[in-house]
């Protein structure tokens, strides 16, 4: 358990956090509150995975997902994924070591599986909409491209938020303020690493069988 505490904060300043001897802990509420912010991502995805629950048989005569996934393209894209969250552990242990140079290139390296994972889902959407499988095709269909798009939507916002702290770490380097930023950039990237890893077996996965 934790010794810190929370001070009421003054209108308009946020909450100071202190611990027992009165030493202040800024990084304690920041944490915090990216840890309240993923929950309230839980319960959107949670809400796309129930929407897809119910509407997942819902074909109104048309395409299912053993006709449309491509497994082994899907596979290579959870490799990208999957790949990206091992890098940025990388960059990660290069913050420990406080070596700059090697969290820049770590975090460089997660960026463009990033990009590749992107790249590949935008091709899956095109394709899909080219075969007139597109989201208002069926109910099926619109619960598919809501939960894989807001995930995608998540993996960009990522993206830009990885450019952003990579250019403040060059520029300033790795303070306080740049290494509880890391931190809570490598809990949200894993956040989506394990929605996507339920995305390819309940809808990949699951999808294909009869």
């Amino acid at each position: 358990m934790s010794d810190a505490h929370a001070l009421p904060a003054t209108p308009g300043q946020p909450p100071q956090f202190y611990d027992l001897q009165g030493h202040h802990h800024p990084q304690q509420g920041t944490l915090l509150g990216f840890w309240l912010y993923l929950m309230s991502d839980c319960l959107i995805f949670a809400c796309l995975f129930a929407v897809y629950g119910v509407l997942g048989r819902s074909y109104a005569a048309g395409p299912t997902g053993a006709d449309l996934f491509d497994l082994p393209l899907v596979a290579v894209n959870t490799a990208m994924l999957l790949l990206s969250s091992i890098t940025y552990g990388f960059a990660m242990l290069s913050m420990q070591r406080r070596h700059v140079a090697g969290v820049l290139a770590w975090l460089a390296v997660t960026g463009l599986f990033g990009l590749a994972f992107l790249g590949l889902e935008l091709y899956e959407f095109s394709h899909l909409i080219h075969q007139g499988a597109g989201p208002q095709r069926s109910a099926f269909l619109s619960a598919f491209f809501a939960l894989v798009g807001t995930h995608g939507l998540h993996v960009a916002f990522g993206i830009v938020w990885l450019v952003v702290l990579m250019v403040q770490v060059g520029r300033f380097g790795l303070h306080a303020a740049n290494q509880r930023r890391l931190m809570c950039l490598s809990l949200f990237w894993h956040f989506l690493d394990v929605v996507w890893i339920g995305v390819f077996t309940f809808v990949y996965l699951m999808g294909v069988l009869p």
